[in-house]
């Protein structure tokens, strides 16, 4: 056989896996998968992820954000978890992740320590599935919707920085850019749109937003789809010159609330990102704004069901994983 049919063979039986890869990977993953290991996973997860956020309400956004940042790299495999090394830079220390705050790794060390500790337990648990554990218990702490968690993710074998570049979502895309990112990961639009009220937690920092507030286009300085007060608000606490370090809510009325007051603030220009107003400024994605300000249970719906599917992106099984015993080094 020559190299160009060897080739196509090759290619075509990719593109097959790659096809029918969502379903696999959904047949694999199950709620009930530690039934027979380890029975109390989740309430063990549960017990670390409340005592974390008696210490700190940061413990919700981090871990939140930890998941998406997780599974929109490489897959859902805890590779962002990992610490970079002398002959490895690691996820985590790419400059898009740079912003990902500390409590939400200590939580998912923590939890795993407490999981380990218990001897039928110890070495059965991966990563990626206690992250995707203390991501619901976060949400369902903040006053979000409860779900089950499918569970059986091994945790990824390689963790680089240069894998990291764009495949974030930037604060500046329009529609189209972020439905053509999601969509690469098996999630439509009402997903992207449902994913993206995770920033009704959580804060920002000013240099993710400044251009929509002091230099938009020459014609004009600020955003013209960002509310006139919100605006004023907005420079008042990011100055030009301010400290990059000021944090700022992402939602400035129930910071921390999981909540539909997100979609509520698009409506009045109270998105921070561009990524955020384009939701309600795009007649294409303004009707389902316009429901789910209205309807927190239908929100509540679409939610666990765009989080499900974003827990099975790139869910590593078999040779392509194994459960790390420290989740930041490789075994």
């Amino acid at each position: 056989m020559g190299h160009l049919q060897v080739f196509i063979v090759s290619f075509l039986s990719i593109s097959c896996v790659s096809i029918f890869m969502p379903n696999l990977v959904a047949a694999q993953l199950k709620t009930n998968f530690y039934a027979q290991t380890c029975p109390n996973v989740e309430s063990i997860v549960r017990n670390v992820v409340n005592q974390k956020f008696k210490q700190t309400f940061v413990t919700i956004p981090a871990v939140l954000r930890l998941f998406f940042h997780d599974c929109f790299v490489e897959g859902c495999d805890a590779s962002v978890i990992i610490a970079s090394t002398s002959g490895n830079t690691a996820e985590k220390d790419h400059p898009d992740n740079l912003s990902l705050a500390g409590d939400g790794f200590d939580t998912v060390i923590k939890a795993k320590a407490a999981v380990d500790a218990i001897p039928s337990c110890k070495n059965k648990v991966s990563c990626a599935d206690i992250l995707a554990l203390a991501t619901r218990d976060v949400i369902q702490l903040s006053g979000g919707p409860g779900y089950a968690v499918e569970l059986g993710r091994l945790d990824g074998l390689t963790s680089k920085s240069s894998n990291v570049g764009g495949n974030l979502p930037k604060p500046t895309f329009n529609l189209d850019q972020l439905n053509t990112m999601f969509a690469s990961h098996g999630l439509n639009q009402a997903d992207m749109i449902a994913l993206s009220a995770a920033h009704t937690l959580g804060f920002s920092h000013c240099d993710q937003f400044s251009n929509r507030i002091f230099n938009f286009s020459p014609k004009n300085p600020v955003d013209p789809s960002l509310n006139k007060t919100y605006a004023a608000q907005l420079q008042q606490m990011c100055p030009k010159n301010v400290d990059p370090r000021i944090a700022i809510n992402m939602d400035p009325i129930t910071p921390r609330a999981f909540d539909n007051v997100y979609f509520q603030n698009l409506q009045k220009g109270m998105g921070l990102f561009t990524s955020d107003q384009v939701l309600f400024t795009d007649q294409r994605s303004k009707g389902t704004v316009d429901l789910w300000a209205s309807n927190f249970k239908v929100f509540q719906t679409a939610f666990v069901n765009a989080m499900t599917k974003l827990g099975r992106v790139g869910v590593k099984t078999g040779k392509n994983g194994n459960i790390r015993i420290d989740c930041g080094a490789f075994n």
